[in-house]
């Protein structure tokens, strides 16, 4: 289901992963796994923007519906095989904002885009069910404890770059991908604030986690700018349990350095 082909936004069902349904008489991954689309990931390797950039902008028609793609375009691509489909339409603007359809596509494609993006030898989609049931259960130490053992096993070579905002964007970007791959949880990077600009806000049913980086820092700068710029104060009368996290990620190590995370308590009964 989710995919959308019109300015109308007619909701349309694979009908291959349909049809597998009632054969199967149970949901899977029956579509992503018909095929690996190593030459998608091998344009997204070579162009200049990543995933996340790429689904935060809007598209004239022209950018995205064209079946032409090269390195340099790939969107009609993915577009066109399936990966990403319309997800609105701004009529005044003319203006389309894609997305990924569903979750099967959402986290197997980001899973791919991952195991490409670390280079390491340990499997990306081997730890994620832990690191979801850490998300799930208010597991602040666990996140910690599992993400700072996955960055630990990416090659060196990942992090031998001179721009230190290029490092600092790599981890951000990341981050965004394994919480992309671990759940049906929503995920917005760098997003917009009265005061500021939050690195990333993961929401599940029952938590939301207000996440703030800083490279070669401390965890508790981090907390103090969540603070200092009131990142959480859409969240106060939520009546989910909020937490404020503050990681610190290290250039020499490769991995997370110092985290820290304080609790919220809701406003709600």
């Amino acid at each position: 289901d989710g995919y959308h082909f019109s300015r109308k936004m007619t909701g349309i069902y694979n009908p291959f992963s349909l049809l597998n349904v009632f054969n199967e008489c149970q949901r899977s991954d029956f579509w992503f796994s018909t095929a690996t689309p190593t030459y998608l990931i091998r344009l997204m390797e070579n162009w200049h923007e990543n995933i996340k950039d790429l689904l935060a902008k809007p598209y004239d028609e022209a950018e995205f519906a064209d079946y032409r793609a090269t390195a340099e375009r790939p969107l009609p691509m993915l577009y066109q095989s399936g990966y990403l489909t319309i997800k609105s339409f701004n009529p005044r603007r003319m203006r389309y904002k894609l997305g990924f359809p569903n979750r099967e596509v959402r986290s197997g494609f980001t899973a791919m885009l991952a195991d490409s993006f670390f280079k390491t030898k340990r499997s990306v989609g081997s730890w994620t069910s832990e690191l979801a049931d850490a998300i799930e259960d208010g597991d602040t130490e666990g996140m910690w404890q599992l993400l700072t053992a996955f960055f630990a096993s990416v090659p060196y070579s990942l992090r031998q770059k001179d721009d230190e905002k290029a490092l600092e964007r790599d981890f951000q970007y990341a981050f965004y991908l394994i919480m992309q791959m671990v759940g049906d949880f929503l995920v917005v990077a760098e997003k917009q604030t009265s005061e500021g600009r939050v690195d990333c806000v993961v929401e599940t049913d029952k938590y939301v986690y207000i996440f703030e980086f800083k490279r070669d820092g401390t965890a508790k700068d981090a907390l103090e700018q969540i603070e200092a710029k009131g990142y959480a104060r859409e969240y106060e009368a939520d009546p989910r349990q909020l937490y404020k996290v503050g990681c610190s990620f290290s250039t020499e190590t490769g991995t997370v350095s110092d985290w820290a995370s304080l609790p919220l308590i809701s406003s709600q009964p």
